[in-house]
């Protein structure tokens, strides 16, 4: 005779209840280009700058706020932890980490800043269930941090691509050097970046 434990109904439901919530807070690929999001006038300058300030690795993400002309004002990088691809968890850490670099724009009638988001992952360029969590993180951390919800971006061994506006290019990926800063510009100082991690997102210090 063999004895075993079956699974109590509340745990199953409890199980399967966390699971639909955090299916329910991604954004599919129809519902983010519906949502019109501010298009960035280089794409591949925002990409190339925030590579070679950040130097980013697999499962790593950079927030960047840009102002009214695209200029970056400030951004941070951390690592996704092993978990679950959940909108909510992700808003609170990219609200985390927008607290901890540049003031809230809640006051203003208008947003006038705008925060993207580069993702660097595994796989090839096409959706995933993980990148519409970070959509729906992104645009809720905005909205609750006074800005522009802007673009999203990922960096994979394809190269790079900004959801919703089909643009991208090769260079760079997730696995090439970065590029050094041109010659008559002087580096960069480096972002300010959040302290201590959240419960899902290890913070990695800007090079």
């Amino acid at each position: 005779m063999t004895f075993g434990f079956a699974p109590s109904s509340a745990v199953s439901t409890s199980t399967s209840g966390a699971s639909a919530n955090a299916a329910a807070r991604l954004l599919e690929p129809a519902e983010w280009a519906a949502a019109g999001i501010p298009l960035l006038r280089n794409p591949r300058e925002v990409v190339s700058g925030l590579h070679t300030r950040h130097r980013p690795q697999l499962s790593t993400a950079i927030v960047a706020v840009l102002d009214a002309d695209d200029r970056l004002c400030a951004s941070a990088s951390f690592t996704r932890r092993p978990a679950l691809a959940d909108g909510w968890m992700f808003r609170n850490a990219l609200l985390d980490q927008l607290r901890r670099v540049i003031p809230h724009d809640l006051r203003r009638r208008t947003p006038v800043r705008t925060a993207v988001l580069l993702y660097c992952r595994e796989g090839d360029a096409r959706w995933t269930e993980e990148d519409g969590a970070w959509m729906w993180g992104l645009r809720d951390a905005c909205t609750l941090h006074g800005l522009r919800c802007g673009a999203y971006i990922t960096l994979t061994r394809d190269g790079w691509q900004v959801f919703g506006e089909g643009r991208g290019g090769r260079r760079p990926n997730s696995g090439s050097a970065p590029e050094p800063f041109a010659t008559s510009e002087a580096p960069p100082p480096p972002p300010r970046t959040g302290g201590a991690a959240s419960e899902v997102l290890s913070r990695v210090a800007a090079r």
